[in-house]
C-alpha cells in the first residue's frame, strides 16, 4: 500500500517539470488501433512524456489491449488510461491488466481511475452505460464503488489471498502478480469534486482535471479552486499535497505558428463554423497564445499537461508543443525568466 508520508517515484521525476503528454483518438480513421499504435511510436520519438487512451469500449478501441501493442513498440513513454471507468470492469480484472501492462512495458503503465460518466445527461449522441447493459447509479454510489475497487486492485497486489466483502463488491482467496513497479504504478483519479478531491487526498498519486464531463474545470481559475480543494482535503488526512502530481488536459488542441494558419486549421476541421461538443471544447492557440495559456494553469498548480488531439496525426501541433511550448514554459519556470512574452 502506497505511504501517505512518501511519494512516489514516478511523481518525484515529475513535479515541477511540466511535461506534456498526449492522450489519443484515432476519431473515424478506418483503422483506428493500427493508426494509435503508429501515433504512439511518433509521440515517443517526438520526445513526449507519455501517452493515454480515454476509457470507451463501445465506441473507441479498447484502452488496455492498445496500449499493450504501445508497450511493445515504445521503450520510455508512460502508458495508461485517462482513465479506465471502474465500472465497466471487475476490480481483480482490471489489477490483472494493469499489472500485465506494466510487465509488457517494464514499468511504465499508469493505472488511471474513475467513476464513469458517459450517460444521458451529456449530449454526445451515445448513452454508455446503456449500451453495455450496466446500471448508471448515483454520482455518491459510483464514487463508494471505486472505493472498494482500490481496496481490491491493490488488496489482489499485496496480500496472498486476498479477500473482500464490501456493498459493491465480493472476492474471495484472490491474487494476481504484481506489477513491477514499487509499490505499484502510480494511481491518477479523475474529477474535481470535493469527495473526489477527497480520495485523490487518501489514494492517489495523481489528479487530472478537464472541461465538461471530465471535472468541470475549464480554464486556470477553476483549476486554481480544484488545487486549493485538493489541499484541504490532504491537510485533513495529514497528506502532503506536493506528493501528487496536478494535471489537466483539452478535450481538442490545435496549435498553429501564426493566426493565419491557426484560422486555416479550423477551417478544416469545422468547414460549417465551430459546433458541437468537440467544438465547444476546443482550444485553439497561436504558439504565443498556447505558451500563454498553459502558464496560467502553472500559476493555478498544474504541473502536468495531457492534451488530446482528434487528429493523431496534426503533425504541426505536436512539433509545436515539444518543440516550442514545452520549452518556453520550462524556461520561463525554471529560470524566472520575463513572463511578458
Amino acid at each position: 500500500m502506497p505511504n501517505l508520508t512518501s511519494v512516489h517515484s514516478w511523481v518525484a521525476e515529475r513535479k515541477g517539470q511540466f511535461r506534456f503528454a498526449a492522450q489519443l483518438n484515432a476519431g473515424d480513421h478506418p483503422e483506428p488501433g493500427k493508426a494509435l499504435v503508429e501515433a504512439a511510436k511518433g509521440i515517443e520519438a517526438l520526445g513526449f512524456d507519455g501517452v493515454f487512451l480515454g476509457d470507451h469500449p463501445v465506441w473507441t478501441p479498447d484502452v488496455y489491449l492498445h496500449l499493450a501493442a504501445m508497450a511493445m513498440v515504445t521503450e520510455r513513454i508512460s502508458l495508461g488510461p485517462i482513465v479506465a471507468a471502474a465500472a465497466y470492469r471487475n476490480p481483480v480484472v482490471s489489477a490483472r491488466l494493469v499489472s500485465d501492462l506494466d510487465h509488457l512495458s517494464n514499468g511504465r503503465a499508469v493505472n488511471g481511475l474513475g467513476i464513469g460518466w458517459n450517460a444521458s445527461e451529456w449530449e454526445m449522441g451515445r448513452n454508455e452505460f446503456e449500451m453495455l447493459g450496466i446500471p448508471y447509479p448515483s454520482t455518491k454510489v459510483r464514487q463508494d464503488q471505486l472505493e472498494e475497487y482500490i481496496a481490491i486492485m491493490r488488496g489482489v497486489w499485496h496480500a496472498q489471498p486476498f479477500s473482500f466483502a464490501g456493498e459493491h463488491f465480493r472476492i474471495a482467496d484472490a491474487y494476481v502478480a504484481p506489477p513491477v513497479q514499487r509499490p505499484e504504478p502510480p494511481l491518477l483519479i479523475a474529477g474535481g469534486g470535493k469527495r473526489t478531491l477527497g480520495q485523490a487526498a487518501r489514494f492517489a498519486d495523481m489528479v487530472n482535471f478537464g472541461p465538461g464531463p471530465a471535472g468541470g474545470t475549464a480554464g486556470p481559475e477553476l483549476a486554481a479552486e480544484r488545487i486549493a480543494l485538493l489541499r484541504e482535503q490532504c491537510d485533513a488526512v495529514g497528506r502532503d499535497p506536493d506528493h501528487i502530481l496536478t494535471s489537466t488536459f483539452e478535450h481538442w488542441l490545435v496549435v498553429a505558428p501564426d493566426q493565419a494558419a491557426l484560422d486555416r486549421k479550423i477551417a478544416k476541421y469545422f468547414p460549417n463554423g465551430v459546433d458541437g461538443f468537440w467544438g465547444s471544447g476546443l482550444v485553439a492557440k497561436t504558439v504565443d497564445g498556447a505558451i500563454d495559456y498553459y502558464q496560467g494553469f502553472i500559476d493555478a498548480g498544474i504541473d502536468y499537461f495531457v492534451f488530446q488531439s482528434l487528429d493523431i496525426f496534426d503533425r504541426e501541433t505536436l512539433e509545436l508543443v515539444k518543440h516550442e511550448v514545452e520549452p518556453a514554459l520550462q524556461r520561463r519556470n525554471f529560470r524566472g525568466e520575463d513572463r511578458s512574452r
